[in-house]
């Protein structure tokens, strides 16, 4: 039995979603309901958020991407599309690397290979962030989770109820193991994918906020070039979470992308 929790709805080609740092599979609510008739959609809580809260399994990308393939093989889904937002966009592209035969297509929303800045990614985020929000956890937890949300939510054509959603959903399945948490800045802040992306066996949508302030959209681009029969598209209202900002038309998005995917 698979280590993960895993909630399913709908019906129709399976459609694997991902959530970011903190979070659960339920902040997905306002388009799982859009795609619920398109998709048969497994919405996973990664280790040490939700109800995988008490999961032996590490936030780790290998033991997660292996975990991911005994999740559709409980569901008896042979492939699927994968949508990973924020960190889970790293699982997502983990998983796409490392079980190709899984995956139809992989949508990568508001996250990108390398979340931090490098001198030959200069889009990415200050390392500083991360490095911060792992120093001010262990003094200030509820504290902390809730400066990351503010952020989440910054540059959102409607921060305050996005923010309100948020603060909401952290806690909606009990609060995200503190281990978990670390280690996810941890990825934050160490992973490189890029090397990766040119080897993709499958086509790659990459759905960016043009006003987000933990993924620039222009890393997501030049990630978005990396990759082979890619499609970048921008939401202009949204920040960091599209899918709440304007969750018709990311859903509409990946239902498109779906449909040019191989079956």
């Amino acid at each position: 039995m698979t280590p993960l929790h895993v909630e399913r709805a709908g019906q129709g080609p399976a459609l694997l979603l991902l959530h970011g740092w903190a979070m659960h599979g339920g902040i997905f609510a306002p388009i799982i309901e859009r795609l619920a008739g398109r998709f048969t959609i497994l919405a996973v809580d990664l280790p040490g958020h939700g109800a995988s809260r008490d999961s032996a399994l590490p936030l780790a990308l290998d033991p997660v991407a292996d975990a991911l393939d005994a999740v559709l093989k409980e569901a008896g889904v042979a492939r699927a599309l994968v949508a990973g937002w924020s960190l889970g966009g790293l699982f997502a592209t983990a998983f796409a690397a490392r079980h190709p035969a899984r995956v139809r297509g992989l949508a990568m929303v508001a996250a990108s290979p390398r979340f931090v800045a490098a001198p030959d990614w200069p889009a990415g985020m200050d390392p500083g962030v991360f490095e911060r929000f792992g120093e001010e956890l262990g003094r200030d937890y509820r504290g902390t989770l809730d400066r990351f949300l503010m952020l989440e939510a910054q540059g959102s054509a409607r921060v305050r109820e996005e923010l309100r959603y948020l603060r909401d959903a952290v806690h909606a399945r009990g609060e995200p193991a503190p281990r978990a948490l670390h280690e996810g800045l941890g990825l934050l802040h160490d992973v490189d994918l890029r090397a990766a992306l040119p080897g993709l066996a499958m086509p790659s949508l990459w759905l960016a906020g043009r006003r987000d302030r933990l993924v620039n959209p222009a890393a997501m681009r030049d990630a978005a070039a990396l990759a082979p029969a890619s499609s970048f598209l921008q939401f202009d209202h949204a920040g960091h979470a599209p899918f709440l900002t304007e969750p018709v038309d990311v859903a509409d998005a990946l239902t498109a992308f779906a449909a040019d995917c191989p079956p």
